[in-house]
């Protein structure tokens, strides 16, 4: 096994190194945000609302002959598939009035805006089956989601993250102490826009998978943070005496191999979704190996830092502390 060739103790000053990690925290932090008020981010239809179809590229089925052919003024574009075949992407909002006949026109306003999005899948589906000869079976994917429930989902799954990063930041209060709090919550404030700057960037569709993925990453996190919380304690009631930074260097290092055995499996068992999953895991993929890299970093430079910097509990002689801390892997 490779733990065998783990050394048996290591001795890396992180904390020598923590203002440059903070530092280069900071300049992830500003320049995801800098990127997510110019550039945003690719919503998909869950969120951004409209249609999206998928259709295998053959010779008589191309994106140019699919940009010619069918009305609406739709965005069509190439893309690749789990098994390597190539792809025809199809997507598009609400269509013009005109193109969906006289019923529609007949319709209350509120009945246009409930029943536009699906006539417009509708039509366009339609459509396709009409000029390329195609049957429900050549259609691969077919989304399509409102207007007003893609609003919903995207303030629901606001919500969801709110309310796990809330129920974080109480449990570690309640756990530990509130500098304890401040470390964990910005390490998953830092993971969570670092997450999203990468997207913005890269401008990579973000769906509900993704959220789904940053909810995952701000478990990781959060679990990677109190592992090493748990190991500070347990080393500053051992060494009385020892200062701030070296009780979390010692910490750190004791947990060194459960963290990169840990984050060595995940890594693995998600690369295996990047390549495998097709492109509707791709965005959550991304997304989980990148919280991965930057889960496992902010918990060593970025979350300890901020306790030490406060200067409370860690810092604290052992007889304040009268809480059993987890032993941890040596």
């Amino acid at each position: 096994m490779l733990i065998r060739y783990w050394p048996a103790e290591t001795n890396i000053p992180f904390m020598k190194f923590n203002t440059a990690g903070v530092a280069l925290s900071i300049l992830m932090i500003v320049g995801s945000i800098f990127l997510l008020a110019t550039r945003g981010l690719n919503l998909g239809v869950d969120f951004a609302g409209g249609s999206l179809i998928e259709l295998a590229e053959t010779d008589t089925v191309t994106v140019s002959d699919v940009r010619s052919r069918i009305p609406g003024g739709l965005t069509v574009n190439s893309a690749t598939g789990s098994d390597d075949k190539r792809l025809v992407v199809v997507r598009f909002g609400e269509l013009d009035e005109s193109l969906l006949g006289p019923e529609f026109a007949a319709l209350s306003e509120d009945e246009k805006a409930a029943r536009a999005s699906s006539l417009s899948n509708s039509f366009i589906v339609s459509e396709l089956k009409r000029e390329f000869n195609l049957t429900d079976n050549d259609i691969l994917r077919n989304d399509s989601v409102g207007a007003k429930v893609s609003e919903e989902l995207f303030w629901e799954s606001l919500l969801a993250l709110g309310v796990a990063t809330l129920f974080m930041l109480l449990y570690i209060a309640f756990r530990y102490s509130w500098s304890y709090a401040v470390g964990g919550i910005a390490a998953l404030l830092h993971d969570t826009i670092g997450t999203l700057g990468l997207f913005s960037l890269l401008q990579i569709e973000f769906d509900l998978t993704t959220v789904a993925a940053l909810l995952t990453i701000i478990g990781y996190s959060m679990n990677d943070s109190v592992v090493v919380f748990d190991r500070m304690r347990e080393v500053r009631r051992k060494y009385k005496q020892m200062s701030g930074s070296d009780v979390i260097n010692l910490a750190t290092n004791q947990t060194l191999s459960r963290t990169f055995l840990t984050a060595g499996a995940v890594f693995i068992a998600v690369l295996a979704m990047l390549f495998f999953g097709g492109p509707v895991l791709k965005g959550m993929s991304v997304a989980m190996l990148w919280g991965i890299f930057i889960g496992t970093y902010s918990s060593i430079f970025f979350a300890s830092a901020i306790v030490l910097a406060l200067g409370t509990e860690v810092n604290k002689p052992s007889d304040e502390i009268d809480v059993t801390g987890f032993r941890g892997v040596p």
